[in-house]
């Protein structure tokens, strides 16, 4: 049975070129959204600590990704992984975005 937490965090995976499960405090959070910003990437974020399923949420991403770090990070509905990730992954940045629409 899929719970409404899970099928919230997959709503918002598939309504968005660029979605981030972030924390309003985490700096790998907000170092994520000014490289995004930065590339002139549209995105949507949804701030885990400030929202009262915010805990349901990162539970329900640990099942859908195996990931309970954020930020959290999907492009094109495609599972990025985190921050470091999605550094590591900087040079095929401006076409994953521009393949998801999100530039």
């Amino acid at each position: 049975m899929t719970s409404a937490a899970h099928t919230k965090a997959q709503q918002i995976i598939d309504d968005n070129a660029v979605a981030i499960f972030s924390k309003s405090f985490c700096p790998y959070c907000r170092a994520t959204k000014a490289l995004l910003t930065e590339m002139g990437a549209k995105y949507y974020t949804i701030e885990m600590d400030q929202v009262e399923d915010g805990a349901a949420l990162q539970d329900a991403l640990q099942d859908i990704t195996n990931q309970r770090s954020v930020p959290n990070i999907f492009i094109g509905q495609k599972h990025i992984g985190g921050n470091s990730d999605l550094r590591r992954r900087k040079q095929e940045l401006p076409e994953l975005l521009k393949e998801a629409g999100a530039v």
